[in-house]
């Protein structure tokens, strides 16, 4: 998946959108983000949201779960794929205990 940034060529303003495996934007996460850019949120905040939605389509994609059906124990999966370092979220490498995680919980 790909985040990219779009300019409206009517309206001329910027937005971003995510990209699928098959380069057709991803329609749940399309509609969400131009929704965001409808109602005038920065582009900055609709970009962070492409970003964060890439990463939840990805994982979701790699276990084979709809974003219709999602429970709290694929939440929770999520979270944990999110703390490790990016390189290391295909599942190919097991990581140890001493892996520093890339997100922080708060205290």
């Amino acid at each position: 998946m790909l985040v990219q940034r779009v300019v409206s060529p009517a309206t001329r303003l910027e937005s971003w959108t995510v990209l699928g495996d098959d380069d057709a934007p991803v329609a749940p996460i399309e509609r969400y983000l131009a929704y965001l850019t409808d109602i005038e949120r920065s582009p900055n905040t609709v970009k962070a949201y492409a970003h964060d939605l890439k990463d939840y389509f990805t994982f979701l994609a790699q276990h084979g779960l709809d974003w219709r059906a999602v429970r709290l124990e694929d939440l929770g999966a999520f979270v944990t794929w999110l703390r490790r370092p990016p390189r290391m979220r295909d599942g190919s490498v097991v990581l140890l205990p001493s892996v520093e995680a890339q997100l922080r919980t708060r205290p």
